[in-house]
């Protein structure tokens, strides 16, 4: 039997979003009061740092053991952060990841990274979507319609 692809799109996304992430931590390590969110600082967005990156590492921690539960199995998953949204991997690290990096270093430009993520992320995840039709039709399909895609915001369900 074909197995899913356990990668995805993540290489696709991660080619352009790594480089760009790594450049923008290095011009605010180097212009430290160009990119400044405040010219004083602030241990109030490194705390909101820390708490979001302990948020986001928890969720992409728990959303990674149920991908590889899911693949293990050839089961699509529906359950946990996938009942919150269709994509809680790529969620989590352009949504709570990047942005606790961006608080930590106290740098806008960082934030810049998760804009380049997740037009990646439209850009290319109707190729994920195409395989998860192809693999389980309409389970797939009734999930796809009932869960938000990417914000993990209840107005989708809610609408029902």
């Amino acid at each position: 039997m074909k197995k899913l692809n356990f990668l995805g799109i993540g290489p696709k996304i991660a080619v352009i979003l790594l480089p760009w992430l790594a450049a923008t931590i290095v011009l605010s390590c180097v212009h430290i009061d160009f990119f400044k969110f405040n010219r004083e600082g602030s241990d109030a967005l490194f705390i909101a740092g820390i708490v979001l990156l302990v948020i986001g590492l928890v969720f992409y921690i728990s959303t990674a053991r149920l991908l590889l539960k899911g693949l293990k199995e050839t089961r699509l998953m529906t359950t946990g952060t996938y009942g919150l949204c269709q994509n809680p991997l790529y969620a989590c690290l352009i949504l709570m990841i990047i942005p606790s990096l961006s608080l930590l270093l106290n740098s806008w430009l960082i934030l810049t990274s998760s804009i380049i993520g997740y037009f990646r992320f439209r850009r290319f995840i109707h190729q994920e979507y195409e395989e998860l039709n192809g693999f389980f039709g309409e389970e797939y399909i009734q999930y796809k319609n009932r869960t938000p895609e990417f914000f993990p915001f209840p107005g989708k369900k809610l609408k029902k």
